[in-house]
C-alpha cells in the first residue's frame, strides 16, 4: 500500500470511527436499556438542555457541545477521501449517522435522536469550514512567506 495523503486520511478516519463507535455503545457509562428509546421531534432534546435549569452544566456540554465536537474531525478529513467533494462526503456522513443512530436504537445502547443528527452534522460542517480556512491560510500566508 502506497503511503500517500489519501491513504493516511482513510486510516485516520477508520481509527477515529472505531473510537467513536466505542464511545457511542460502551463509553460514558452506557449500559443496556430495557426499552427502545427514540426522539423524532426536531430540536426537543436541544431545547431541553438549553432551557433546563435543573440539569447540570456538564450535561449541556456533553450533549450539545460533545455531539458537535466529536464530528468536527469528519468535516476536516472526510471530504479528502472524495477528492474534496462535499456532496459525496455529506452523503457518507448522513448515511453513517443514520446507521449509528439506528444501531443505538435496536441494540438498546442509546437513543435514536434526530437532534443528535442535527448536532453531528453541525460539527461536520464546522470541520469542513475549518479545513477550508486552514487550507486558505496555508496557501495565502504560510506558502507565500517562503
Amino acid at each position: 500500500m502506497k503511503l500517500d495523503k489519501h491513504n493516511v486520511i482513510v486510516c485516520i478516519l477508520l481509527l477515529y470511527t472505531a473510537l467513536l463507535f466505542y464511545w457511542m455503545f460502551f463509553g460514558f457509562g452506557r449500559q443496556d436499556q430495557t426499552e427502545y428509546r427514540y426522539n423524532l421531534q426536531l430540536f426537543s432534546t436541544i431545547d431541553l438542555f438549553i432551557r433546563s435549569k435543573s440539569l447540570r452544566k456538564y450535561h449541556f456540554v456533553i450533549n450539545i457541545l460533545g455531539n458537535i465536537g466529536v464530528f468536527i474531525p469528519f468535516g476536516l478529513l472526510l471530504p479528502g477521501c472524495f477528492k474534496g467533494s462535499i456532496v459525496k462526503a455529506t452523503v457518507v456522513l448522513l448515511s453513517g449517522l443514520l446507521l449509528l443512530e439506528f444501531l443505538q436504537l435496536v441494540c438498546k445502547r442509546g437513543t435514536f435522536d434526530v437532534d443528535d443528527i442535527i448536532l453531528n452534522t453541525t460539527g461536520f460542517i464546522i470541520g469542513y469550514i475549518l479545513e477550508k480556512l486552514i487550507r486558505w491560510f496555508w496557501q495565502h500566508h504560510l506558502a507565500t512567506a517562503k
